[in-house]
């Protein structure tokens, strides 16, 4: 027994030497690019002391190593589990000091096994990617483990959130995975993420372009909404994903992370006085979410995307939220592809994870426009009012002040399923704008009035008979489409009693495989 236990302690510290140098040569190079080691990015995620390895002593199986010639540990990869705030979480960072990160088959049995963890534990998922693709040495394998991470990709959404981090190179096959995954995070000027390279592309188009410039953190974040946050370091990566895990339930059967209710009633009248008087005057919805949400504290995601819509995490009553809302800084808050795009994807999560809907409208309608039509806003658009319609979890909404045409249907009304709809006085609930509506309306007594030198003050005065007796919130009121007409500063108040009253809804669906929304 004494001879066995000397060489699983001999084993053990030759392995500790040699785990030891390897993390010296990869924090010299990965931190000459300005980048953390793999085991770094870990040790800043989860808790302190929290982190078990698994695999540890998972090696290379290739067959171009001499006979006792060491194989690199790892394989390109460090997966294990640890906490986050005390809440498990599973975990896998590609080592890109180690065949350049790439998938090859030890290291995609290593993935593979941490995802089916998570899904047997029912905790959330973190990949951190920093690899420089498929291993071409080890062939049709490593494109098997791409494809198979994908299935455990699609088995495990809407299960367990999934999040992903890009700290590095993502090209080729390795994207779609974190495509498929809930959230990624982009950190600026090390990060990239593209079908093909820049010289692929050349070769190809003869398009000259750069990694940045093709598939950079910027242009993933605010062009094609392929990334959920810019950050501006790996820290910055890190303590979002941090931060929006604590939102989050752990799994689909689980309830709402719970903390402590913290509002401050004091702040509430700013809110009577917000919304301007004058109908085309622009405000900051932002301002609106916080000072209902907790300590005002939420957090946005994809904010550099769609950006007439925002979509973000907050707590009312310490309890978890999902919010979306119109945004009259960004073309008076209508609603483009992106924007429509942006939405139903966040209102899917929300409602596969059992977070109550909080909407705030106020918008115009859907963008006109030669390009949104033939780009596709009849079928892109149509996502939004799918979410809504197929979403089960409690949602109420908030009609701000304008809500036209189909903006007011898509935007959480009653009539998509809302629970609970309240309207602020400021509110205008009709088939299209005043102006246009008069315009359309009255063209005859118009013209009369020009021919007068009295159209400035016809209008005016039609304009305004039909804010006061069609666009008003009482008339949606009157029909049970609005709930309450409210005064801005009860807006928290009322939010809170409704979530409170909803807090067990139950809602039946229709049997179904799965539903075929308009992708």
């Amino acid at each position: 027994m004494t001879g066995t236990a000397e060489r699983i302690e001999d084993l053990r510290r030759r392995h500790g030497e040699a785990v030891h140098e390897a993390d010296q040569r990869a924090r010299i190079k990965q931190h000459a690019k300005g980048k953390l080691t793999a085991r770094e990015r870990i040790a800043l995620l989860l808790d302190e002391d929290s982190f078990v390895e698994l695999d540890e002593f998972a090696a290379h199986r290739g067959t171009s190593y001499a006979p006792g010639e060491p194989r690199p540990y790892g394989d390109g990869v460090v997966t294990g589990h640890g906490t986050v705030d005390g809440r498990p979480v599973c975990v896998f960072a590609q080592d890109f000091t180690v065949f350049g990160g790439s998938m090859g088959e030890v290291c995609g049995e290593k993935v593979l096994k941490v995802m089916d963890l998570a899904m047997r534990i029912g905790c959330p998922v973190v990949g951190i990617n920093d690899s420089g693709g498929a291993r071409i040495q080890e062939g049709v394998v490593s494109l098997a483990y791409y494809a198979e991470l994908g299935r455990r990709n699609s088995l495990a959404s809407g299960v367990i959130p999934q999040l992903s981090l890009i700290m590095g190179p993502c090209a080729g096959g390795a994207v779609y995975s974190p495509a498929i995954t809930d959230f990624t995070v982009m950190v600026r000027g090390t990060a990239h993420m593209f079908v093909t390279g820049p010289e692929v592309v050349r070769s190809v188009t003869g398009q000259r372009t750069g990694a940045e410039e093709l598939g950079g953190a910027q242009i993933n974040s605010e062009l094609s909404g392929n990334a959920h946050h810019l950050a501006e370091d790996e820290a910055d990566a890190i303590d979002w994903a941090r931060t929006l895990l604590g939102f989050l339930p752990s799994n689909n059967q689980d309830s709402l992370p719970d903390y402590e209710p913290a509002g401050d009633p004091g702040r509430a009248a700013e809110l009577d006085a917000l919304v301007p008087d004058e109908p085309h005057e622009a405000y900051d919805m932002r301002r609106v979410l916080e000072l209902v949400l907790d300590e005002g504290d939420f957090l946005e995601v994809q904010p550099l995307f769609g950006r007439s819509m925002l979509c973000a995490f907050g707590r009312i009553d310490g309890r978890s939220v999902g919010v979306v809302a119109n945004q009259p800084l960004h073309n008076a808050g209508t609603i483009d592809i992106d924007a429509s795009e942006k939405a139903a994807r966040f209102v899917r999560f929300c409602d596969a994870f059992n977070l109550p809907l909080l909407t705030f409208a106020d918008v115009p309608g859907y963008l006109p426009g030669l390009e949104q039509e033939r780009r596709g806003i009849i079928r892109r658009g149509a996502k939004l009012i799918y979410a809504y319609s197929e979403a089960t979890v409690p949602k109420v909404t908030v009609v701000v002040r304008k809500a036209y045409g189909g903006g007011y249907a898509v935007m959480g009304s009653k009539h998509l399923g809302a629970d609970v709809n309240l309207a602020w006085p400021t509110a205008e609930i009709a088939v299209m704008g005043a102006s246009g509506a008069v315009s359309l309306l009255h063209r005859r007594e118009l013209a009369e009035a020009a021919a007068n030198g009295t159209e400035e003050a016809v209008r005016a005065k039609l304009v305004e008979e039909y804010r006061s007796t069609l666009a008003t919130p009482y008339v949606a009121a009157e029909r049970g489409y609005v709930d309450a007409v409210i005064r801005p500063s009860a807006t928290r108040a009322q939010l809170s009693r409704a979530l409170r009253l909803l807090a067990n809804k139950r809602q039946e669906v229709p049997p179904k495989k799965h539903s075929t929304m308009p992708l």
